[in-house]
């Protein structure tokens, strides 16, 4: 099994060892950071700098510096290519990073050189807790196949934060309404359309509480009637005050919900600011290029 299936679909109570290593959910009841705890300033909850990934000789990554505090939403655009999903994946350590610095609600990720020159995680344990603490949520869906979609939300909370059972399901109950799946709650993923599934993967993550969301393209894989109903469910966590990095190519919304809009190309940061900033009065002329094929 791959790692992103790995990170998104620890929920089953047969595989109860890998759900305890799952690093698409939170172990943490706690929402937020815990304030006074960063290392570099109160109330940060992702900070990346110079951070640089390679796949053989192609260089993906070429020092990606980025920062969001606790409630922040950054929206990360870019072309196909120009690293957008790779930063979010060294982000939840999906992806080991060459060099560079990840610290999540003041925990700097601690690595080491291995064979090859090439770099490892130093603790495997904090790895496993620094994924617990990021909420991904992928671009396709990961549901387990043969779980209900209340199966697939409350494994995780009962084997990994040890809840009651009831607890756990009146949890997704209110989940699963909030994200528009109550009459869902029996059906299988195979029974639900894109959007559908793209909902309870959302509520999945969302019951382990984490205290950063990651979503990597959440729309990319639906069909367009589809996509209005996630990001209807994003737009809803975004005014929840949720810590969250959304990579996409939906323009508008991210314009529309965003603290700071990211663009990305060929690996480096080519602009940052305010939404309104970076869409209206764009400096880099690679900005303004990737603009007007949006619009």
């Amino acid at each position: 099994m791959s790692d992103e299936m790995f990170a998104s679909d620890a929920v089953a109570g047969s595989v109860l060892k890998r759900v305890a290593h799952y690093p698409g959910v939170g172990s943490s009841p706690e929402s937020f950071c815990p304030i006074g705890q960063a290392a570099s300033g109160v109330g940060r909850a992702v900070a990346v700098r110079g951070l640089t990934k390679s796949y053989g000789d192609v260089p993906v990554l070429k020092g990606i510096d980025l920062t969001a505090n606790q409630g922040d939403v950054i929206s990360i655009i870019g072309a196909s290519g120009s690293g957008k999903s790779t930063a979010l994946r060294c982000i939840n350590l999906l992806e080991t990073p060459d060099a560079g610095e990840i610290e999540i609600c003041g925990e700097v990720v601690r690595m080491r050189s291995g064979s090859h020159g090439r770099n490892g995680p130093a603790d495997r344990h904090q790895i496993e807790r620094i994924r617990r603490t990021a909420g991904m949520v992928f671009q396709s869906f990961n549901l387990w196949s043969h779980f209900t979609v209340l199966q697939n939300v409350i494994e995780a909370p009962i084997h990994v934060l040890q809840k009651p059972r009831k607890e756990a399901i009146d949890h997704a109950l209110h989940l699963l309404e909030k994200v528009g799946l109550s009459d869902k709650l029996n059906h299988y993923p195979s029974r639900l359309s894109g959007g559908q599934q793209q909902r309870a993967a959302i509520a999945r993550t969302l019951a382990m509480q984490p205290k950063v969301m990651l979503f990597d393209e959440p729309t990319s894989a639906l069909d367009p009637e589809l996509v209005g109903e996630v990001l209807r469910v994003i737009r809803g966590l975004v005014e929840e005050g949720r810590t969250m990095l959304l990579v996409t190519h939906e323009m508008r919304f991210a314009r529309e919900v965003s603290d700071k809009v990211v663009f990305l190309h060929q690996g480096r940061v080519e602009e940052e600011g305010a939404p309104d900033q970076l869409f209206n009065q764009p400096v880099s002329d690679q900005t303004r290029k990737f603009l007007r094929q949006q619009f």
